[in-house]
């Protein structure tokens, strides 16, 4: 959906985007990962066109991004910003319904879509004709995420959408960005600096450093197979527990046992994370969990010492680590 090729942008002496091409399919969400400086919110600005490039050339839908005005590219594309960029002066329902109205909605279409959207994202219909200082700031961040998905735009772009967010709030609203159905329809680019962030919420992560991208991969092509030592000490203080949340329960599956007594418990799909499954046993204290292969259907259960026997087995039948 997304082809940038050769991208250039300078400011001053300093090359905040030196060069850089990558791809990004229909429905993928990308993170552009990196610490400060990196080039990562130039490179997201570029593509809505609020920073003109240097050089190269990008397209959205086959599409050179510079054959359209500004004013009508950012109409098909979301935005969330880090600070929500909520208008204090706007109601939730007036905030929300910004890009409908330049779009010329009638009032019925947009107050249904405001009033969708704040169902979809957990919020009461109380808070139609509320204003943003009467919001906490996870509230506050799921109305910019509403406004952003509005239009229902094919493309959205991510600031360091939760950067300014506690960690229980942002944690929270992680699981709700990966559960929410409009989101899945949507090509996604989101910048962080949040390594943990970059892992849960991507499909593909590209890692940044002094306006390059250092390797674009899977979360497990970055972990398993790093492309340099800059990537290995990136990741090095987080390694294991960004390993036991991208191996899945899945990956394990053919290391553990066939035998256990199958408890009463609830299951937990194949598709989640070993972290996940660790979480099973910390928070709900039981000798064994039940692990459902969602392929064959087939249950089984397994002991804490079992699944990190697996996990062991996995590690060691890798040939890349």
């Amino acid at each position: 959906m997304i082809k940038v090729e050769h991208l250039v942008k300078t400011f001053g002496t300093t090359k905040a985007v030196d060069d850089i091409s990558f791809e990004v399919n229909a429905g993928e969400t990308l993170a552009l990962l990196g610490t400060s400086g990196c080039g990562k919110t130039t490179t997201l600005k570029v593509l809505n066109r609020l920073i003109e490039p240097d050089s190269g050339t990008i397209s959205i839908n086959g599409k050179n991004i510079q054959q359209q005005s500004p004013e009508a590219l950012r109409r098909g594309i979301g935005y969330v910003l880090q600070n929500n960029g909520l208008f204090p002066h706007y109601t939730v329902a007036e905030n929300i319904a910004i890009v409908p109205a330049l779009l010329k909605w009638d009032k019925a279409k947009t107050d249904k879509r405001v009033n969708e959207l704040l169902e979809k994202l957990h919020l009461s219909k109380d808070y139609f004709n509320a204003y943003p200082n009467q919001l906490s700031g996870g509230q506050q961040q799921r109305i910019g995420l509403a406004r952003a998905l509005a239009a229902d735009p094919p493309l959205l772009l991510m600031d360091e959408p939760f950067g300014a967010l506690d960690n229980v709030t942002r944690t929270k609203i992680h699981h709700e960005f990966k559960d929410l159905d409009e989101l899945k329809r949507k090509t996604i680019i989101i910048v962080t600096h949040d390594v943990q962030e970059a892992f849960e919420l991507a499909d593909r992560i590209a890692l940044m450093d002094k306006g390059k991208i250092v390797q674009i991969g899977s979360p497990a092509d970055l972990l398993f197979n790093p492309a340099n030592d800059f990537v290995k000490d990136f990741l090095k203080e987080q390694h294991l527990q960004l390993e036991l949340k991208t191996i899945k329960l899945i990956d394990v599956w053919e290391y553990l046992p066939e035998s256990g007594k199958k408890t009463n418990d609830s299951q937990i799909a194949s598709t989640a994370g070993i972290w996940e499954a660790l979480d099973s046993y910390k928070f709900y204290p039981r000798e064994s969990i039940n692990i459902l292969n969602l392929k064959n259907k087939e249950v089984r259960s397994v002991t804490f010492n079992q699944l990190m026997s697996a996990y062991s087995h996995y590690k060691n039948s890798q040939p890349h680590e």
